[in-house]
């Protein structure tokens, strides 16, 4: 008989998920959000067709504000990650 140590335990794929495969993840998910988002704007624009059909710009500052403060979130998330645990 040899003097082998056992086998490393095995670890489920969604916790061991390495930078790219988090990368890509996300990325799909801002994909999906961005394709969503942009179907809601066609909607959007059809009904406001009617209206007056041009937004304001507060609509905007407020979208940007929305997808700034997600950014930074993200970014504290990613930054923070080892101290989570």
């Amino acid at each position: 008989m040899t003097d082998q140590a056992p086998p490393p335990p095995q670890h489920d794929d969604e916790q061991e998920e390495n930078e790219v495969l988090r990368a890509a993840r996300e990325r799909q998910q801002q994909k999906e959000a961005a394709d969503a988002a942009e179907a809601a704007d066609a909607a959007d624009r059809d009904a406001a067709k009617g209206e007056n059909g041009k937004r304001g710009w507060k609509t905007a500052a407020a979208a940007g504000l929305g997808i700034g403060s997600a950014a930074v979130i993200a970014a504290l998330l990613y930054a923070n990650r080892g101290k989570i645990k």
